[in-house]
Order: C-alpha cells, then sequence, then structure tokens
C-alpha cells in the first residue's frame, strides 16, 4: 500500500491538514480506535493513520487526550533535529479531534531486534531513538514500534503515553547503555533547559514540561546513555 504520493514536506502538511478524510478501517491489534485512513487533496492522495479522543480507552496515569503527546512526540523528534516520528498533526476527522499521522509503507516482518541483528549500519539511528525516548520519556517502546520503510529511513510510533511528568521510560532499547551520547545530540537539546518551544510546551501542563528540562538537564551532566539497573524497564508485550 503506498503511504504517501509525494514526500515533499510541504505537500505532506497540506494533504494531513486540508485531505478529504476516508475511513478504510481499523489496524489490528491496537488498544486504542486507531484508523487507516485515506486521504485526497488537490489531485493528490495518500494514507494517514488516525487516532481520535473518542476512541481512547481511559488510564489511571495519563489524563485523556493521548493523542495530543502523538503531536508532541513528533513536535520534539523536529525540535531535536531527528525526525524520527512521521508527520503528526491535530485536526477535526470523522469521529472528532483526534491526531492523523502520516502511514509509512514498511516491512512489515523488521522491528527494533531485527534490524538492530541484521542493520549495524543503522545502529546510529537507533542510538537517536534511545536519545528521544529518554527526553520524551516514553512509556512503551516495543520493537514493533520501530519501522524501516521503503527508503532505509526508521520511524517510530505510538507516542500516546509519553512526555509524563512522572518518571516512566520502559524500552527495549538498552544496547547502547553506558556509550556516551554523541556530543552533537548533546548539543540540540541542551537549550531545552532553558526554554521549551510553545509549540512543545502549549501541549504539555507546566509540571511536564519542567520535567522534560530535567531529563536534558539530567543527560547534559551524564552523557551517557541510561542504563536499566533495575531490569523492569521494558513495555510487554515486547514486540
Amino acid at each position: 500500500m503506498p503511504g504517501l504520493y509525494t514526500t515533499d514536506t510541504n505537500d505532506v502538511h497540506s494533504l494531513l491538514a486540508n485531505g478529504d478524510i476516508e475511513v478504510i478501517g481499523r489496524l489490528a491489534g491496537s488498544s486504542n480506535a486507531t484508523l487507516l485512513v485515506r486521504l485526497e487533496h488537490e489531485g493528490g492522495h495518500g494514507h494517514a493513520v488516525y487516532k481520535p479522543l473518542r476512541g481512547e480507552r481511559p488510564l489511571w496515569d495519563f489524563p485523556p487526550g493521548l493523542y495530543k503527546r502523538e503531536v508532541a512526540a513528533r513536535v520534539l523528534s523536529e525540535i531535536l533535529e531527528l525526525n524520527l516520528v512521521p508527520h503528526t498533526i491535530m485536526r477535526e476527522g470523522p469521529f472528532g479531534e483526534g491526531s492523523l499521522q502520516l502511514f509509512i509503507d514498511a516491512d512489515p516482518h523488521e522491528h527494533y531486534f531485527s534490524i538492530y541483528e541484521s542493520r549495524p549500519d543503522l545502529h546510529d539511528c537507533l542510538r537517536e531513538f534511545a536519545f528521544f525516548d529518554f527526553i520524551a520519556n516514553n512509556t512503551d517502546r516495543k520493537s514493533g514500534h520501530i519501522l524501516l520503510d521503503i527508503d532505509d529511513h526508521l520511524w517510530g510510533i505510538d507516542h500516546g503515553v509519553c512526555l509524563s511528568a512522572d518518571f516512566k521510560l520502559r524500552t527495549v532499547i538498552w544496547d547502547f547503555a553506558d556509550e556516551d551520547i554523541p556530543s552533537h545530540l548533546l548539543e540540540v537539546a541542551a537549550p531545552l533547559v532553558e526554554s521549551v518551544p510553545l509549540g512543545l510546551a502549549a501541549l504539555l501542563d507546566d509540571d511536564e514540561v519542567e520535567a522534560l528540562q530535567q531529563r536534558v538537564k539530567y543527560l547534559l551532566q551524564n552523557p551517557q546513555f541510561p542504563v536499566d539497573h533495575s531490569g523492569r524497564r521494558h513495555p510487554w508485550p515486547l514486540i
């Protein structure tokens, strides 16, 4: 299934923001309503993943509005100059407001574990995911949440439970633990300690913004990839 008719960033945003939405169906295996949709706008077309607020199951540790965190993860990825999260916006859809994320045409047999074992050339990008997930406080980085597209680009999806004020990191990416974090990643992240751009801060509560700044500050003072000394910071299922 083709993901998008063009790779131009402006065209992608225009399609997501202005395209007519046709719901194709629900994606299997998702706990919340996760809908594959077809978009059409000014002769262009593509596919996206629509997650409406109305389809969210209540969680005890996250307030309603997980779709906003999907958008926030994309914004954070761009602030960090990583381009790890597919283009994601908020907009009104057939079932109300939600997130709309570019559908990634990926090999369904590839995921973090298989990529780590077979593609050492992509390890630097996997390190970027480890860095991003710590700052994003990702609570659910399963192996299957890393996608390899047809152009050999890695993407991360399913960020609805991230950016909490409480430290909740759960991830499968521990293979780089205790390695030095590349200095260029720390340099890009450092300004967040002083100020979080409004485009991200507006999607979070004040305590979540402060916690994000504290996580960045921690990495600047301890510039190694984190270690899971407890052995319990893994999601379930792993894939």
